[in-house]
């Protein structure tokens, strides 16, 4: 069952060799995944807060994987395991240059 939660941080990171789909809604989430020993950390701030399945949807619209496999392989983990509500539309398509914003530690 899909989290009822919303996320206004998104991101990726490798702990171990395994790339992950790191949700937040702080930005400083970011020092603690890098003291955590994680690599690879890339964390942006959405637009406005969003559900897991949206966020998913969100990745992939902004091509937030680029040429990255494992990051591409993690997007599609979570748009599987978190599909949207019956009776949900996909949220419309934002703009690729106002939706990225990067975090910086």
């Amino acid at each position: 069952m899909a989290t009822e939660k919303k996320f206004s941080v998104v991101g990726v990171s490798t702990l171990n060799g395994k790339t992950k789909i790191r949700f937040a809604n702080d930005s400083m989430r970011i020092k603690i995944l890098l003291k955590n020993g994680h690599e690879d950390v890339d964390m942006i701030n959405l637009d406005r807060e969003m559900y897991k399945w949206e966020i998913a949807e969100h990745l992939k619209a902004v091509n937030f994987a680029k040429d990255n496999s494992a990051t591409k392989s993690a997007i599609d983990y979570i748009a599987k395991k978190n599909p949207a509500p019956e009776g949900m539309d996909a949220p419309a398509e934002t703009n690729k240059e106002e939706a990225v914003e990067p975090v910086v530690a």
